[in-house]
């Protein structure tokens, strides 16, 4: 891999990337000839240099965190930037689930006969070269690194430099790996420095990057989305909603609600708003209270929310549109399906919205009218996640209406090309 000298100037980062983006192009060459079992050997190398690494990504990751506390980093941020003994372990799962997935490369789809006699079918290849951006997570080099071997693309990382030290030291732990299996070094790069102009030298890369996949906050995704001259798979913001229904069983409504907001402040799929019903909110509200009192969740309500719990802070127009990624929850009374749906549709980010109810023509009608990447009944927002959908683990969610959409795993990170059969064929 190569390292770049933070020190160094601007115009030698841009040529130091742009000299990891022939080599890319370089590698994808040779791993589209790499077989499935080759594919996996690596995967499986690198989850057991992970385990014995333990240790010293434990270490890396003090550091780090060390750094950010110091800074003042926010509670959220910094949940996303540690890594604990389970976490670690949760990487190498990752990267051994991968390896048992399904390889799409190559696969053909059913052949349809023309009359002209050509027989077409279209095969699964993979994308290219992928550069992905990405702050604050360290597991997300294992988890791009294994995806994109398993696809077959190559991959240039750029993390962020709060994750810097942790970020080297799994990147060191994935070319063991490819060493293993024999693949080449350059199917996965990760550029080592904080310089920014690294950042828009791999966006302005179309000659040698093929995609560019962001995961961060806002910001970053915006100046991607804004710069980048290849295509970018992204979502902004993870404005998840709940909306629990008339009728629904209440004690098990709200453990849907807490989990959905508790299981972990900073992931993108956490809850942000609650939206219910009216004819169960003088029922629900003293419930729900209780239960995020004790996990120290601040509550926002609307005027109708706040007429059952007068204590609550008053939630502002700008409290609909913010993605905490915290202990703090927007609350809105509705008269029903419909304008719940009106208010996810006015201020949610197409990431993940759930109904919890036991209505199943409503529950029907919002997976319907629901314009989000997952729609989800009587289930958690947290769930939103390639492992929980048996991906294996994610390179990120995709809110884009192009080509893939909710978490993007092995398979959506291929495409498609026609493969057509003739016997000697022509056109008339």
């Amino acid at each position: 891999m190569v390292a770049l000298d933070d020190n160094d100037k601007g115009a030698q980062v841009i040529e130091q990337v742009q000299l990891m983006g022939k080599a890319a192009r370089a590698a994808a060459a040779a791993l589209s000839v790499a077989d499935t079992a080759q594919k996996n050997q690596a995967l499986l190398a690198m989850a057991d240099a992970i385990d014995a690494a333990a240790p010293t990504l434990l270490a890396a990751n003090a550091q780090d965190l060390e750094a950010a506390t110091a800074k003042g980093i926010d509670a959220a941020l910094l949940d996303r930037l540690e890594l604990t003994p389970a976490r670690i372990e949760s990487m190498a799962d990752g990267l051994r689930n991968v390896a048992a997935q399904a390889d799409p490369v190559g696969a053909l789809s059913a052949t349809d006969r023309r009359p002209s006699g050509l027989e077409i079918s279209r095969m699964r290849v993979p994308l290219g070269v992928i550069g992905v951006i990405y702050e604050s997570r360290p597991n997300v080099t294992a988890d791009a690194a294994g995806l994109c071997i398993k696809s077959g693309n190559v991959v240039i990382l750029r993390g962020g430099s709060e994750a810097f030290h942790s970020n080297q030291a799994i990147a060191a732990c994935v070319r063991q790996g490819l060493q293993q299996a024999g693949l080449p070094e350059a199917a996965v790069q990760l550029i080592n420095t904080t310089d920014r102009a690294a950042v828009g030298a791999l966006l302005a890369m179309d000659d040698h990057v093929d995609v560019i996949i962001p995961r961060g906050g806002k910001g970053l995704v915006k100046r991607i989305s804004e710069e980048a001259r290849v295509p970018v798979i992204k979502h902004l913001d993870g404005i998840c909603h709940v909306f629990i229904d008339t009728g629904a069983d209440a004690a098990r409504a709200v453990e849907v609600a807490l989990n959905a907001k508790t299981y972990r402040y900073g992931i993108c799929g956490s809850m942000e708003t609650l939206l219910l019903h009216a004819d169960e909110a003088a029922q629900l509200l003293p419930m729900l209270v209780d239960v995020f009192d004790e996990k120290g969740v601040e509550l926002r309500g609307c005027e109708r929310t706040r007429a059952i719990i007068p204590s609550m802070n008053a939630a502002t127009e700008a409290d609909w549109d913010t993605e905490y990624l915290g202990p703090i929850l927007s609350i809105r009374v509705v008269d029903g399906i419909e304008q719940a749906m009106a208010h996810i549709a006015r201020h949610g980010s197409g990431h993940t919205d759930a109904i919890v109810t036991n209505d199943i023509a409503r529950s029907r009608q919002f997976v319907r009218q629901v314009d989000s990447s997952s729609v989800m009944v009587n289930a958690a927002t947290c769930f939103a996640d390639g492992a929980e959908y048996g991906l294996g683990a994610e390179i990120g969610i995709s809110t884009n209406r192009m080509h893939v959409r909710g978490p993007v795993g092995v398979l959506g990170l291929t495409t498609e090309k026609y493969v057509v059969n003739g016997d000697y064929t022509t056109r008339g």
